[in-house]
């Protein structure tokens, strides 16, 4: 499911950013420019990020963002961005962020072979690693390919 979602249209690396707001930003910009989440997503992201804290900074330099599903997913979708300069997110112990992938879903159970995937490759720092510093979306895409299952739900994007 990895390789199915995350195609080059919606990944951008080595981005420059000010803070963590125009990070998130960056990242949900590839979601919405292609129509798979509404602009309430995003600002669901943040308010989260304010009001709940840094819980979706899950790993060590990874960022895993997302809302609720009636926030605004309007398909199955997934972006990913590296961060030219690793950014403090408030998390004391994963901090600072340099990935940042973006995670929409329409509903509670069509995402977990996609978080499951996610998972596998969070825990291998050597391919964690091997993304932040590619330069082309190719290395990216490779890495990514070894995380990848066959479809479960057969959920299709827009």
């Amino acid at each position: 499911m990895l390789s199915e979602l995350l195609t080059p249209e919606v990944i951008r690396l080595n981005v420059e950013c000010r803070d963590w707001e125009e990070a998130l930003r960056t990242a949900c910009d590839l979601l919405l420019q292609k129509g798979w989440v509404e602009e309430g997503y995003l600002q669901a992201i943040m308010h989260n990020h304010r009001t709940l804290g840094p819980y979706m900074v899950v790993a060590p330099g990874i960022m895993l963002a997302h809302a609720r599903p009636e926030d605004g997913a309007l398909c199955l979708s997934l972006s990913l961005i590296t961060l030219r300069k690793a950014m403090a997110f408030g998390n004391i112990t994963n901090d600072p962020v340099k990935l940042i992938i973006t995670l929409a879903a329409t509903d509670t159970h069509s995402h977990i072979a996609v978080l499951t995937e996610l998972m596998e490759l969070f825990m291998n720092a050597e391919d964690v690693d091997g993304i932040v510093t590619a330069v082309r979306k190719e290395e990216v895409l490779r890495i990514l390919g070894h995380y990848t299952q066959s479809p479960t739900d057969g959920q299709e994007r827009r």
